[in-house]
């Protein structure tokens, strides 16, 4: 199977994961944002608590020349681990929500 066939596969099945998990308050939406075309990919949470407005998103992912870069990650696990589980190579993987000087230090693509 193709490379970014098996990374959109993969990220669909995240977003499916972490959908399941409705929080316990509030009147609050989990949504998927899937914009295939352009492979942009997030998780966002949206409704009301009480009388304050929920909009937080969980993650997201972008494809990118053939890679997949983290843009955010608000889980506790990362889902950086999760793509290495499923053998996605570190190479291919860029944590973009450090800043690129940084990225030099961890195991995974500086871009």
């Amino acid at each position: 199977m193709d490379k970014l066939v098996t990374y959109r596969t993969h990220i669909h099945d995240l977003l499916k994961e972490y959908a399941q998990y409705k929080p316990s308050y509030g009147n609050i939406e989990v949504e998927q944002i899937i914009d295939t075309q352009n492979d942009h990919y997030q998780l966002v949470t949206v409704g009301w608590n009480g009388y304050h407005r929920v909009h937080n998103c969980l993650f997201h992912i972008d494809i990118k020349n053939g890679k997949l870069w983290i843009q955010h990650d608000g889980t506790e696990e990362g889902i950086a681990n999760w793509f290495v589980e499923r053998n996605v190579p570190k190479s291919d993987i860029v944590l973009a929500f450090y800043a690129p000087y940084r990225r030099q230090f961890t195991d995974f693509a500086v871009e």
